[in-house]
Parts: C-alpha cells; sequence; structure tokens
C-alpha cells in the first residue's frame, strides 16, 4: 500500500506552478482567495495539519502554536524572514521551522538599487507631472537630482542581499561601506571593495545613503533611532528593503518633514501595511508595496525550495533550511 501523504495546509495563494506541484505530491489545502487567514482558520490549520505553509501576514506565535494538534511537525515558511513565527516555543513543541533563504537575494537587490536611482533622480516627481499632463519642455534646472557615482553608500547587513548590492552599487560607481555583526572574510572584502566600520553611529554620520539590508530580530529593533538618524547627514538618503521594524518610522517621519534628511526610499514599514499618511505627502519619499521580492522567477523559486524542505522531511530528514532559534 502507499504511504499516506502528508497533510498540507497553505495560508495564502501561490504561483500556480507551486500550487500545482504541491497538489501532486501532498494532500494540499490551498486558499480560494488571496486574503490572509482568519485567527480562527489559522487555530484550525494548526490542529488538523501536519505541516503549516504561512507567509510573512501571518503571525505564527507561541499562543497559536501552543494550540497546534499532535500532527503538526513542519512549519514550512514561504519566505526567508521568519520574525512572525515563535521558533522556540515550535522547537519545545518538537516542530520544526524552515524557510527559503536566497531565492528573493538578487531581485531584493536589484529593487534597493532602484529605490537608491527613483529618490536620488526625482523619478516619482517626473512621473507624476508626466501623467498629469504638466510637463511644459525641457529645462536646464528642471528636475535637478544627484548622481550615484562617487556618493558613498552604507550597507546595514551584510549578509546575501547585502553583498549583491553591494556588487550592485560598485557597477554604479559607488564607494561601499558596510556594518555587520561580524566582520567578512578579508577576500570577500576585497572582491566587494568594501570598507568594513565596527561603529554604527561612526559609519551613519559620514554616509550619503544608507541601505536597511538585515534582518528584524529583538536586537535591530529601531537599530535606525531618533539619535542615530539624527547622526546622518541632512543630505542623506535612507533605504529599506528589509523589514520595517529596524528604522523608527515616526523619528524617520518628523526628519524627512523637517527636511533634516535628503529622501527615502522604503519597501517596507513598521506597522505591516498601515503606512504613515505623512509620508505619502513628502515628494523627496517613495513608498512601495513590499515588492522587493516580487518577481514571477524569485516566487516560484520561493516555492521550489518550500516543496525541497516538505519532500526532505517527508522522506524522513532534516529540512536543508531548517531555521533554529537565534540563527537570524
Amino acid at each position: 500500500m502507499p504511504a499516506q501523504r502528508l497533510s498540507v495546509v497553505v495560508t495564502r495563494r501561490l504561483p500556480e506552478s507551486v500550487e500545482t506541484r504541491m497538489t501532486e505530491l501532498f494532500d494540499v489545502v490551498l486558499r480560494d482567495t488571496d486574503a490572509p487567514m482568519s485567527r480562527a482558520e489559522l487555530e484550525a490549520a494548526v490542529q488538523t495539519a501536519d505541516i503549516l505553509v504561512p507567509c510573512i501576514t501571518d503571525k505564527i506565535d507561541g499562543t497559536l502554536i501552543s494550540q497546534a494538534g499532535p500532527r503538526l511537525k513542519l512549519i514550512a515558511n514561504f519566505g526567508a524572514g521568519v520574525d512572525h513565527i515563535d521558533v522556540s516555543t515550535a522547537r519545545q513543541r518538537g516542530i520544526l521551522v524552515s524557510n527559503t533563504p536566497g531565492a528573493a537575494t538578487e531581485d531584493t537587490a536589484d529593487m534597493t538599487m532602484a529605490l537608491m536611482l527613483a529618490v536620488t533622480r526625482r523619478i516619482p516627481e517626473g512621473l507624476a507631472v508626466m501623467q498629469a499632463g504638466k510637463w511644459e519642455g525641457w529645462s536646464p534646472t528642471g528636475y535637478l537630482g544627484g548622481r550615484l557615482g562617487g556618493r558613498r553608500l552604507g550597507i546595514l547587513g551584510m549578509g546575501r542581499i547585502g553583498q549583491a548590492v553591494a556588487r550592485r552599487a560598485r557597477a554604479f560607481g559607488l564607494q561601499v561601506h558596510y556594518h555587520n555583526r561580524r566582520r567578512l572574510r578579508p577576500e570577500v572584502e576585497a572582491e566587494l571593495e568594501a570598507t568594513w566600520w565596527e561603529s554604527l553611529d561612526q559609519m551613519v554620520s559620514r554616509m550619503d545613503i544608507v541601505s536597511i539590508n538585515c534582518p528584524h530580530t529583538p536586537a535591530t529593533f529601531h537599530l535606525m533611532n531618533a539619535r542615530r538618524l539624527k547622526l546622518m547627514k541632512p543630505s542623506a538618503v535612507i533605504v529599506n528593503t528589509s523589514r520595517g521594524e529596524v528604522i523608527d518610522e515616526n523619528a524617520l517621519t518628523r526628519m524627512l518633514r523637517a527636511n533634516e534628511l535628503g529622501g527615502a526610499g522604503l519597501d517596507v514599514f513598521e506597522h505591516g501595511h498601515e503606512v504613515n499618511p505623512r509620508l505619502r505627502e513628502l515628494p523627496n519619499v517613495v513608498l512601495l508595496p513590499h515588492m522587493g521580492s516580487a518577481t514571477v522567477e524569485g516566487r516560484a523559486e520561493m516555492g521550489e525550495k518550500v516543496i525541497i524542505n516538505i519532500k526532505t522531511f517527508a522522506d524522513g530528514h532534516r529540512p536543508p533550511d531548517q531555521v533554529l532559534p537565534g540563527m537570524l
């Protein structure tokens, strides 16, 4: 007799190719709509499934995990970040957690560079004028921005994405600096032509652009707080394609409105999709709806990693992308 197929519950709509492959391999419960699951639906899922496939929009906290049924043995996250999952409580309950590292690296790095260009070259302002039909022709002083080449870029978090940003930045002629928990190996530093700063305060005070590329952890919450933001040059630009909680959004908003910063490009926000309305009013701020990893190729790769983690677990082995407490 064939072995019983694992029961897998998916909390959001995934790319069609991913859902089709999951259906071929497992006993899958898919979402009919792309709306996030309610708390009650999540509770029902953890009580009945062998494997839960959540996304960043799902709060898989200790209270929810404590309600899990005896069948739940793996939380196979669709995404690299797991700050929405209580990994420690899951481990205590004997539930493994996996993620999809690397799948969004190149796409997020591309978007980081896009935001740098959008802010420094005033692209949204030009787009708005064109769409409103108000452009009156070329002018020597019209929509003057600044070139990227020659500027100092400070990267906060030099993991996969930070290094991918550094490679792109060098092609644009930026001088690459970085702050990280651990200094890179000398050969990696040499390849990236990157300068390490042990002190984050000293780095941000000297940079023309600061790019946030570190995960959200208790140690990085409001790492860019009001005091540290005030260390930045009044002409400096800050870009965040990582996690909104790393920046004190209220402090950032106050400084931007007071012209104490040159601009900001934000793809993520401190309170999820609830964006500070005062940010929307500023011409030197570019806001995007968490699009950093939003490519067809990237999302398909994330789905493949989820499937590999589940299949490896089903075959009796440790998922290749298992997350342990304190890893990120």
